[in-house]
């Protein structure tokens, strides 16, 4: 699946084809991971760095995990996607009845649209009879936070951010830099270029720890969903390209 494969119909008509965005979309996580890393490398180095470079490390740490997340977007589309189309190429005579099985079952493609993307994941395994993914698994628990966070940039909206000077800010009047602290800060290395009293999120959060997090998350929950399926998984064949570091 990682591959974009072809099909003809004889020379009076056109060639078909299917793209793989999902490969796309973590090969450029993976890759923005790597180059935010490179520029926090060397700063551990020198000491010192450049605006500009302040400015490429942020935008490749932000786009990375806005990747991770359009990964585990199209990688479920696409394979509803695939069965909903008859798109059996990749697959054998037990991975053909599996995805014929998601097709018969989920005929409705305004309801798989509008369906949340956990949801999707979790709908498949069960029209395939395999075991859904748990609230406790650590891996499903660390893309619904994933998620979370893409869902707050993507649909941002400002908010008064108070950095308390003595005492902790009413937990009443939470931000959404307060919650992602507490979600977050032991899950990775914060970001080296914010300073220890700059908010959590997005200063002290977006650094090279959180791109990686995000993107080896993605994957590994991707290769549970594919074990659980017993299906190969599109980006098998590229893996050697998705270090983070």
């Amino acid at each position: 699946m990682d591959k974009i494969p072809l099909e003809t119909s004889g020379e009076d008509f056109p060639i078909r084809f299917r793209d793989c965005f999902s490969v796309r979309y973590i090969q450029s996580a993976a890759l923005l991971c790597r180059l935010g890393y490179a520029i926090e490398d060397e700063y551990r180095v020198t000491q010192e760095i450049p605006a500009d470079l302040l400015l490429r490390h942020e935008v490749f740490i932000l786009n990375s995990v806005l990747s991770s997340v359009a990964f585990l977007e199209s990688t479920v589309n696409e394979l509803y996607a695939d069965a909903a189309d008859d798109a059996y190429f990749y697959a054998d005579e037990k991975h053909e009845e599996l995805l014929m099985t998601v097709a018969r079952h989920w005929r409705n493609e305004k309801n798989f649209d509008r369906a949340p993307m956990l949801s999707k994941y979790q709908k498949i395994l069960s029209i395939a009879g395999k075991p859904l993914f748990d609230d406790e698994d650590q891996a499903f628990a660390n893309v619904r936070i994933l998620m979370e966070i893409r869902n707050h940039l993507m649909h941002y909206k400002r908010e008064w951010v108070v950095l308390p000077i003595r005492r902790p800010v009413d937990e009443g009047d939470e931000t959404a830099s307060g919650k992602f602290e507490k979600i977050l800060r032991k899950k990775f290395a914060t970001n080296p270029f914010a300073g220890k009293k700059q908010p959590f999120f997005p200063d002290r959060c977006f650094g090279h720890g959180c791109a990686e997090w995000a993107a080896v998350n993605s994957v590994i929950f991707t290769d549970a969903f594919f074990r659980r399926l017993d299906l190969p998984a599109p980006y098998e064949g590229i893996r050697d390209e998705l270090v983070t570091r």
